[in-house]
C-alpha cells in the first residue's frame, strides 16, 4: 500500500479540529446537539479550506457515527464536475426516496455544485423543494455566483473564509514537526503565501518538498515553484519606486535569462507592490496594469512597457506617499535633543543589545548605502529615519508608527548592528524612537511644515 498523502493524513476529523472556521463549526455543532439541523446546506468559499471535510464530518455527526475514511453506503459523494447532466440528477431523485440502509439519514454531498447544467439544477430544485424526511443535502462550491438563486434560497448557506497566513504557518509547522521534516521559517512563510489560504494546497507543497531529504530552505521553495528570488523582487520594487528604468530592464532581462516566467514575476511584483501601495497610492495604477500582463501575447514586453511608462511619469522618484515629505530630500535636518526626549511622555523606545566596542563615529549615509546594496527595501526603510549617535547609542527616530513597527519587526536591528560592526569594527546600542523636534528652533518650524526630516 502506498504512502498516504499528508493532506489526507492530517484532514480534520471533528468540528473541533477545523482551523479558522469557528463561525461555522460552532453553529453546526449546536445544531447537531439540539437536533435542529437543516435538510439542505450550501458551503461556499475558496478551495482547500475545509468545505468538503466539514461536509463529511457533518454527515457522520447527524448519523451519530465515528468519523473514518471508509466508504459509508448512506453517505454519497457526487462530483458535479463529472456528473453535470440532467440524467445524473434524475437518477439521484429516484434514489433519494429509498430509505437509508443502516443510518437515520441518507446524506448527499455534491461537490462543485456550480458545474451542474441548467437542466440538472432544475431537476435538483424539485428535490430540494420537497425532500424526503430521511435525506440531507450538503452542496459545496467555489463559485457561488454560478448557483441559481432558487437553489440558494432553499439551503442554509455558510461561507468559509480564507485562513490567515499565520494559522497556516502554525499548522504546517506542527505537521513538519510530527513528520520530522526540517524546514526554515522563511520556507514555511512562502509555502503559506503561495497556498493563498488553502490548507490543502499548502500541505501538498510541503509534502512535495519533503522528498528532498534535507532541510528545506527558502530557495528550495522558490526553485520548486519557479519563482524569482525574493531578494531580486525586492530590488525590482525599489527600482520601480525609485523610477529607475535602467535597473528595471536589467532585472527583468536577468529573470528572462534564468527562465523565470514573466507571468510569475508579474504576480510576485503585484504582491510586493500591494504591500507598498498603502503608503504610495499611485502604485495602485501600476498594480492594475500589471494584472493584465500575464494575459498578453508577450508578458515580458508588456510588463516592461507598463513599468517604463510609470517611470516616465515625472522625473522624481516616489514620494508619492500619504505622509508628508521627508526632509532628507531637501537637505534639511535637525538633531533631536536626547535630554528633551527623556522628558516627553509619548516617546517610545526599544533597546537592543548592550553596546560592545561601539564605534566613535558613524557615517549614516555610508550605512544606508551599504544596506541598500543587498536589501533595497531595508535601505528605503532606513531612509525614513533621522538619527542621533552619542558614541554609544544609535537612536533612529521615525515620525510614523508604520516605520517604527517595521524597524522593530523581524531581525532588522540585528541586521543593522551587523552592518555597523562590519563597517566600523563595533556595534552600538540601537534604539528606535518616536520622532521628536527640538523646541525654539527655526529648522524645527520648517520641519513641522514639511512633515519632519533630518539634517544632512
Amino acid at each position: 500500500m502506498g504512502r498516504t498523502a499528508l493532506y489526507r493524513k492530517y484532514r480534520s476529523r471533528a468540528l473541533s479540529e477545523v482551523i479558522g472556521q469557528d463561525h461555522i463549526t460552532s453553529v453546526l455543532a449546536a445544531a447537531v446537539k439540539g437536533g435542529g439541523f437543516s435538510h439542505a446546506y450550501i458551503f461556499t468559499g475558496p478551495r482547500g479550506i475545509g468545505k468538503t471535510s466539514v461536509a463529511r464530518i457533518l454527515a457522520h455527526l447527524v448519523n451519530d457515527l465515528e468519523y473514518d475514511e471508509t466508504d459509508k453506503v448512506d453517505i454519497i459523494e457526487i462530483d458535479a464536475a463529472s456528473n453535470t447532466g440532467v440524467d445524473n440528477i434524475r437518477d439521484l431523485r429516484e434514489k433519494v426516496n429509498i430509505a437509508p440502509t443502516s443510518t437515520k439519514y441518507k446524506v448527499y454531498i455534491i461537490d462543485e455544485v456550480h458545474m451542474l447544467s441548467t437542466g440538472a439544477f432544475n431537476a435538483l430544485l424539485k428535490t430540494l423543494e420537497e425532500p424526503p424526511e430521511h435525506v440531507i443535502f450538503i452542496l459545496a462550491t467555489t463559485e457561488v455566483q454560478k448557483v441559481p438563486a432558487t437553489i440558494l434560497s432553499r439551503a442554509q448557506r455558510f461561507h468559509f473564509r480564507p485562513v490567515g497566513r499565520d494559522k497556516v504557518v502554525e499548522h504546517l509547522r506542527s505537521i513538519a514537526k510530527a513528520e520530522k521534516i526540517k524546514i526554515s521559517d522563511e520556507a514555511l512563510e512562502l509555502i503559506a503565501e503561495r497556498g493563498e489560504g488553502s490548507f490543502r494546497d499548502s500541505i501538498s507543497l510541503l509534502d512535495q518538498l519533503s522528498g528532498l531529504g534535507q532541510k528545506i530552505e527558502l530557495s528550495d521553495v522558490e526553485d520548486t515553484l519557479g519563482l524569482a528570488p525574493n531578494q531580486q523582487i525586492e530590488k525590482l520594487v525599489a527600482a520601480v519606486v525609485g523610477k529607475n528604468p535602467t535597473e528595471i530592464t536589467k532585472i527583468l532581462n536577468q529573470f528572462k535569462a534564468e527562465g523565470i516566467s514573466a507571468s510569475v514575476v508579474a504576480e510576485q511584483l503585484i504582491n510586493k507592490l500591494a504591500m507598498e501601495a498603502a503608503e504610495r497610492p499611485k502604485l495602485y495604477k501600476v498594480i492594475e496594469a500589471l494584472i493584465d500582463a500575464p494575459k498578453s501575447a508577450d508578458p515580458q514586453l508588456k510588463m516592461l512597457a507598463i513599468l517604463a511608462d510609470f517611470t516616465s511619469q515625472g522625473a522624481a522618484a516616489l514620494p508619492l506617499r500619504a505622509e508628508p515629505m521627508v526632509m532628507e530630500e531637501i537637505k534639511v535636518e535637525y538633531k533631536p535633543v536626547r535630554k528633551a526626549a527623556a522628558a516627553i511622555d509619548n516617546v517610545v523606545n526599544f533597546t537592543t543589545e548592550v553596546a560592545e566596542k561601539a564605534p566613535k563615529t558613524i557615517d549614516w549615509e555610508e550605512v544606508k548605502a551599504k544596506i541598500t546594496e543587498t536589501n533595497a527595501i531595508f535601505g528605503s526603510l532606513l531612509g525614513n529615519a533621522s538619527v542621533d549617535y552619542d558614541g554609544e547609542t544609535l537612536t533612529l527616530y521615525f515620525r510614523q508608527k508604520f516605520y517604527r513597527n517595521k524597524m522593530n519587526g523581524s531581525d532588522k536591528k540585528e541586521q543593522l548592528g551587523q552592518v555597523l560592526e562590519n563597517l566600523y569594527g563595533g556595534r552600538p546600542k540601537i534604539v528606535v524612537s518616536e520622532g521628536l523636534k527640538p523646541k525654539n528652533d527655526n529648522l524645527s518650524k520648517v520641519a513641522d511644515i514639511m512633515g519632519g526630516g533630518e539634517v544632512l
